[in-house]
Order: structure tokens, then sequence, then C-alpha cells
């Protein structure tokens, strides 16, 4: 599990890579992409 201190780093990284504008924008492509995935390992279990 990591800790406050390696989220932090991970978090400033980002912030580095991306910029501080682009952030809000990333953060809702993952939470789409988290609903997609979940909605599509829904769907394939009730396939089956």
């Amino acid at each position: 599990m990591l800790g406050q201190s390696e989220l932090l780093i991970i978090l400033g990284i980002v912030v580095l890579l991306f910029g501080a504008n682009k952030l809000p924008e990333l953060a809702r492509s993952l939470g789409r992409a988290k609903v997609e995935f979940k909605r599509g390992m829904e769907d394939e279990g009730s396939e089956k």
C-alpha cells in the first residue's frame, strides 16, 4: 500500500508532466475509463 509521502511524490510528478490546467480533464478521463471498465466487467459476468 502506498503511504502519504509516496502519493505526494506521484502527484507532484503528474503535475509536472501534465501541468495543473490538464489535471481536471485527466481526472475526468480516468473516472470515465473506470466506469466503462466496471460496466464491461459486469456485462462479461452476465453473459456466462
